[in-house]
C-alpha cells in the first residue's frame, strides 16, 4: 500500500503531472507580455509590441502555446497541418501561436526567433508571440518543454484546452469544434448592421 501511495505521488509531482490553470467555459486566464511580444510587420520590417491575451477576441481562435523547442513543436504538428489543409475562413478564425523562447535550449532562443520571423515574412497573416519570459507558461502552469493547444470561442472563453499531443480523433473533434464556433459566428456583415 505504502507502494502505491508513493507512486501516486511521484506521479502527481512529475514534470509531466500538469494543473494548468486553463479551464473550459471560463475566459483564458489574462497574460501580458511586455519582453519581445507580438511580431507584426511594419511596411517591410518585423517589429515587436507588447501583447496581452485580452486581444484574443472578436474570432475564433486556436492558441497554441510552445516551448522554444523542436521536440516540442513537433508535438501538435499533425494538428497544424490539419488546421492549414481545413484553410478555415480568416475572417472568423486565427490561430495564434505563443513561443516560449525562455524555454529553449540553452544558446538556442535566437534561431528559434529567426524561425518565426521567417515563418512571419512567409504568411504575415499568422499570429505568433515571442515570450522570452515565460509569462504564459508560469501564468497558465503549464508544464515545461512541451506543447498546449487552447480553443477559444468569439468572446474568448475557453472551449477545449489540452497539453502534449493531440490523439488523431482529438485532432478531428477540435475541427470540428472550429467549425461549430465559426458557423455560431456572425459574419462581418451582420456584425455592422
Amino acid at each position: 500500500m505504502k507502494r502505491l501511495q508513493l507512486l501516486l505521488c511521484s506521479a502527481l509531482l512529475s514534470p509531466f503531472a500538469s494543473a494548468h490553470t486553463v479551464e473550459t467555459g471560463k475566459p483564458l486566464p489574462l497574460v501580458f507580455i511586455a519582453n519581445q511580444g507580438e511580431l507584426v510587420m511594419q511596411q517591410q520590417a518585423l517589429v515587436y509590441q507588447r501583447w496581452s491575451s485580452q486581444s484574443l477576441t472578436g474570432k475564433v481562435r486556436m492558441v497554441i502555446h510552445v516551448a522554444g523547442r523542436l521536440s516540442a513543436k513537433e508535438q501538435n504538428a499533425p494538428l497544424i497541418a490539419a488546421i492549414q489543409q481545413a484553410d478555415f475562413p480568416r475572417a472568423r478564425f486565427q490561430t495564434t501561436t505563443i513561443v516560449n523562447t525562455d524555454d529553449a535550449i540553452p544558446g538556442s532562443a535566437i534561431f528559434v526567433r529567426r524561425s518565426i520571423e521567417s515563418s512571419k515574412r512567409d504568411a504575415p497573416w499568422q499570429h505568433f508571440i515571442i515570450d522570452s519570459s515565460g509569462v504564459a507558461q508560469s501564468s497558465w502552469q503549464l508544464a515545461p518543454h512541451g506543447s498546449a493547444v487552447v480553443i477559444l470561442d468569439r468572446q474568448g472563453v475557453v472551449r477545449f484546452a489540452k497539453e502534449g499531443a493531440l490523439t488523431p480523433q482529438e485532432i478531428k473533434q477540435t475541427l470540428t469544434l472550429v467549425n461549430q464556433l465559426i458557423a455560431d459566428t456572425p459574419t462581418a456583415a451582420a456584425l455592422s448592421s
